[in-house]
């Protein structure tokens, strides 16, 4: 049975021309961003750093392997988070049991001791695979019928998510290299304390949305679901975990079989999703948004090397010496989200006069094309720094070409995620669209090891190449998909499939 919940009309504009509600989700969402960045802008230099600094001592493409894999796992939780918000807690419950996770996580990453680091990376990944889908949901249902609007208020939303980003890396980065690792992990948690305290007390303005799951799982379903999570999921991780800690196991071994598992789910997913009786009438346009999804991983891929091996060319290849002040090397994670908030309001205002005039399928190809050139000047860089130290124009150019291909393919496709979902299947059309971007972060970690026998400068070209033919490819069938895209479900007769028999199909 699907929520009867009504969204608030979005007349009152109180809080950046959106209404009331929207300063909540904004704010909160702020908080919560500021506690990922915070530690993903030192986690890659934590890892590579030599144990008598306090670090890991990881090489480079282990290092790189790690950061990818657990970027792609929170990418991918977004899809059983957005089951449990469609079907158990809400978007609203998922999105505060998604902040008790992170809170507890950044929490073990304070702890000065080894198996906390992988403890404490598995409960944020966790709990941002509740957050992701459930707060984009809610924005998403604010808007329904309006896919101008929404585009632009995903564009702002977005923007919650660059202030943050901007200042954890600042904060967290000069606490972490300058004074203790652990102390930068500690201040992230800070940052998720408030933002679990500011959604408490701005629950009661949301009105009905997300108070309830739309499409509610009937009790078996859920005995069912919660025993084979554990013993699927919750105990082969405990396992792993235990096993890398202990020496057991390499954590080599545990990457390639989660990389096999990346690559596998999303196909085994959407086969089983398109089997289900209720998507039949929408299958024109999913298979179309299929192709949407294939070619955001590729752009995932290509932004994944920022916080990973271009964080790491920061600290070995940028002259960062201003004035007698070394600059952390994390501090440049800061630049995206700089760009990010002076561009964002541009690129929303730009959706909504564009209106329908220009398709997503032509937008994902500047997306595409952009990520291209970005590496493209990144490879220029890397066989200059061979020499020396380059100056760090460089990066920030290609920080700022990269954020703008990112304004266009992260709050288009998400926006174009909540439009074609079928009714009830918002939250998990929305973890689709991360489980593609988990899949383009896992292959990014992982290609990253072909730096062991190639030189920077050619991996970048590489990654260059990837880009420009991905955007060449959606340019010709752009005006197939743009059609298949708009297509709406026949008219047919109401029918009666359970909730039961709909989980068993997927499980």
């Amino acid at each position: 049975m699907a929520s009867t919940a009504a969204p608030i009309p979005p007349t009152e504009k109180t809080f950046l021309g959106q209404p009331r509600w929207f300063g909540t989700l904004f704010v909160v969402d702020m908080w919560e961003r500021f506690s990922f960045y915070g530690m993903l802008a030192i986690l890659a230099l934590f890892l590579v750093a030599s144990p008598e600094d306090g670090g890991m001592g990881m090489s480079e493409v282990d290092a790189a392997a790690l950061f990818g894999m657990y970027m792609s796992l929170v990418f991918m939780a977004a899809l059983p988070g957005g089951w449990l918000a469609d079907r158990i807690l809400g978007a609203r419950r998922a999105t505060l049991w998604g902040g008790i996770f992170i809170t507890a996580g950044h929490i073990f990453l304070s702890v000065p001791a080894e198996p906390t680091l992988f403890l404490g990376l598995g409960c944020i990944i966790i709990g941002t695979g509740l957050v992701k889908p459930s707060m984009a949901a809610m924005v998403g249902d604010m808007y329904q019928g309006q896919p101008e609007r929404r585009e632009a208020a995903f564009s702002l939303f977005y923007m919650s998510v660059q202030v943050s980003a901007l200042l954890a890396p600042l904060i967290t980065g000069f606490a972490a290299e300058k004074i203790n690792w652990h102390l930068g992990f500690g201040i992230a948690a800070v940052g998720m304390v408030v933002g679990l305290i500011q959604y408490v007390i701005g629950m009661r303005g949301l009105g009905d949305v997300g108070s309830r799951p739309p499409n509610p799982a009937p009790p078996e379903v859920r005995s069912r679901v919660w025993r084979r999570s554990a013993l699927y999921g919750g105990v082969p991780a405990l396992l792993a975990i235990v096993g890398v800690a202990s020496g057991v196991l390499a954590l080599q071994q545990v990457l390639m079989v989660l990389g096999l598992m990346v690559i596998g789910v999303p196909i085994v997913y959407w086969v089983r999703l398109n089997r289900r009786p209720e998507i039949q009438p929408y299958r024109v346009r999913l298979r179309a948004f299929l192709w949407m999804l294939i070619a955001s991983s590729f752009f995932w891929m290509m932004y994944a090397q920022g916080p990973a091996l271009m964080n790491i060319f920061a600290k070995d290849s940028v002259d960062r010496h201003l004035w007698g002040f070394e600059i952390p090397a994390s501090w440049f994670q800061s630049a995206q989200p700089l760009f990010l908030l002076l561009l964002a309001p541009g690129f929303a205002a730009l959706w909504v006069k564009l209106g329908s005039r220009v398709a997503v399928p032509p937008k994902f190809v500047a997306g595409m094309l952009l990520g291209g050139v970005s590496f493209l000047i990144m490879t220029v860089a890397a066989t200059l720094a061979e020499s020396s130290p380059v100056s760090p124009l460089w990066l920030l150019t290609v920080y700022l070409i990269i954020v703008c291909g990112e304004l266009v393919v992260a709050p288009v496709g998400l926006s174009l995620a909540a439009q074609v979902a079928p009714p009830g299947f918002s939250s998990q059309m929305i973890g689709v669209f991360w489980l593609f971007a988990a899949v383009g972060a896992a292959t990014g970690g992982q290609l990253a090891g072909i730096t062991a026998v190639v030189s920077e400068a050619t991996f970048y070209l590489i990654l260059a190449g990837v880009g420009l033919t991905v955007a060449a490819a959606l340019l010709v069938g752009a005006r197939s998909l743009t059609r298949r895209l708009a297509d709406d479900p026949p008219a047919v007769a109401p029918t009666t499939t359970s909730a039961a028999e709909g989980v068993k199909s997927l499980s």
